[in-house]
Formats: C-alpha cells, structure tokens, sequence
C-alpha cells in the first residue's frame, strides 16, 4: 500500500516529528510504502532550486499513486501545502487519516473553558479550518494520537 504523508516541513522541528512518525510506521509495518515529501530531496532540498510547478506536479503524483494519506494538522493554522494534498485526496477518493495532537482540544466539558467562550479573547480551544477537517471526515478520520493513527490504519490495511 502507497501512504503519502502530508505534514508541515520547513523547521527542524517539523522534519524531525514527521520523521519519526514515519520511522515507527515503517519499523512497525514493513510492508507500506510511505512517501514523505522532505525526503525528496529533487523538489525538497532548499539549497537547490525547485519551482512551484515542479513542486506541484511532484507531490500530486506521489498523492494520485496513493492508496491513503496520513496528514498532520497541527500547527497554528493547518498547513496550506497539507490543506491543498487534502483537497486533492478528497476529490480522488483516497482516504485520509489525519493527526491533530494539540493539547487545546483536552478539557472541553470543562464549565469554565465554555464559558469563557462568550469573553472576547478567552478561547481556550484550537481552532481548525472546518472546510479541510470536512474533507477528511467525508472520507477518513481525525485522531489526536499516534496510537489512535495506527489503530485506524488498521482498518485500511484489510
């Protein structure tokens, strides 16, 4: 099965999370082939030239030629690279498995958090763009672990 792994990339610290996702998906399931992005390094090495074009075309295949893709959405805002792979997943009817750990999401029959809803500023939840979770909804599922992510891989691995 080709998994195509729509995640941020740009800072270390999103390079080395996807990573290690994968890392553990490929030790425990030998059999996938996950495609991440930062690791082409044709359209990926930011020391090298790549241009929109290429970068799209590139990553469109990789997505068109999968069976399932696992994207991350955390982040301040989902990533609008992520968003547009999720866009194209949907509208080819490949299932996505989308990951979103941000700690906001705990806590909410809280009293309080919900009633800080009504002052201005005091959100004390993550917002996501409801358009793009729709899209994984419509045709997968949003997991807040890597644990709950292998559990519902499962369920595409029969």
């Amino acid at each position: 099965m080709n998994i195509y792994f729509a995640a941020p990339l740009f800072a270390k610290s999103e390079q080395l999370y996807n990573q290690s996702i994968v890392s553990e998906l490929r030790t425990e399931y030998p059999q996938l082939n996950i495609y991440l992005p930062q690791e082409n390094a044709t359209i990926n090495d930011k020391n090298a030239y790549a241009n929109s074009e290429m970068i799209a075309l590139a990553d469109t295949q990789k997505v068109l030629e999968s069976q399932l893709m696992i994207a991350i959405l955390d982040g301040a805002v989902i990533d609008p690279g992520v968003a547009s792979e999720i866009g194209v997943a949907y509208a080819k009817g490949i299932p996505v498995l989308a990951l979103y750990t941000d700690t906001r999401q705990q806590g909410g029959r809280h009293p309080e958090k919900i009633n800080a809803l009504n002052e201005i500023g005091e959100n004390q939840f993550h917002y996501l763009n409801l358009y793009t979770v729709g899209l994984v909804k419509l045709n997968g599922a949003v997991v807040s672990t890597v644990e709950a992510l292998k559990e519902a891989l499962q369920k595409y691995l029969k």
